[in-house]
């Protein structure tokens, strides 16, 4: 009896056309849920009272940093998977998740430090999320430059494992930072536990923004990793019939 999940995507050959056909579905979910999103933090979401219209930056500054997050952890479970199972993909996976999380980190500190110019009366302090924020893209780009150093694929990919991994718990830190330390930061708004803390629209807008953003991921993700697959694969029998196929 064949098992009903098949392991024959794991292969670059099969993954790489796949991925092919998936990248035009996310385009247009990420243009959905972008527009969506952004129109109802920028439009239709009410003003804060204390913070007046420039509190709306979080709509773009909370999602990146939900998303810089996760896509460390996303990162750093394809590269564990590469070096405990030795499979190519995985390692693939994870070099291509890694820009568009540096992209994210930037993009969160950033973004914190346009918010926090007027609401802090400063650009940066050696807050505690802020510092734990930084420390993330330092380790995306650590990530990046280890594997670029590195002639050999299987060796870059196993250094990379390592620093990934071990990098994992800063993203504990960053998510807990306002609960263990004394932060400028305010706690957080939504919570797996407890209602949201403001309203309903805001939270929608900031919810269908991050749905934006993780689709985003997903297309550059695929659009990377196939440019990785051609240059790793490039002496293989299936690229270079690919190759031939092309027009």
């Amino acid at each position: 009896m064949r098992p009903l999940i098949t392991w024959k995507y794991a292969s670059p050959q099969h993954f790489y056309p796949l991925a092919g056909k998936l990248i035009p579905w996310f385009v247009a979910l990420t243009l959905i849920f972008g527009a969506w999103g952004l129109w109802l933090g920028l439009l239709v979401a009410p003003t804060d009272a204390q913070q007046g219209e420039g509190y709306r930056i979080i709509f773009v500054h909370v999602a990146a940093s939900w998303m810089s997050m996760f896509l460390y952890v996303v990162m750093a479970f394809w590269a564990g998977v590469g070096l405990g199972f030795n499979t190519r993909l995985s390692s693939m996976m994870a070099s291509a998740i890694a820009p568009t999380g540096a992209m994210f980190a930037f993009l969160s500190l950033w973004t914190g430090a346009l918010w926090g110019k007027p609401m802090w009366g400063t650009w940066w302090v050696w807050d505690a999320r802020l510092t734990s924020e930084l420390i993330l893209f330092f380790l995306y780009l650590g990530f990046i430059a280890l594997q670029a150093a590195i002639d050999d694929p299987r060796r870059a990919d196993k250094a990379g494992a390592i620093l990934a991994l071990v990098g994992v718990i800063n993203v504990p830190i960053i998510y807990f930072s306002v609960m263990w330390w004394n932060t400028l930061h305010q706690g957080a708004s939504v919570s797996l536990t407890k209602a949201p803390s403001m309203a309903r629209t805001m939270l929608l807008g900031m919810l269908l923004v991050a749905l934006c953003f993780w689709m985003y991921s997903i297309v550059m993700t695929l659009l990377r990793v196939r440019a990785i697959m051609l240059e790793r694969e490039r002496h293989t029998e299936w690229v270079a019939n690919l190759k031939e196929v092309r027009p």
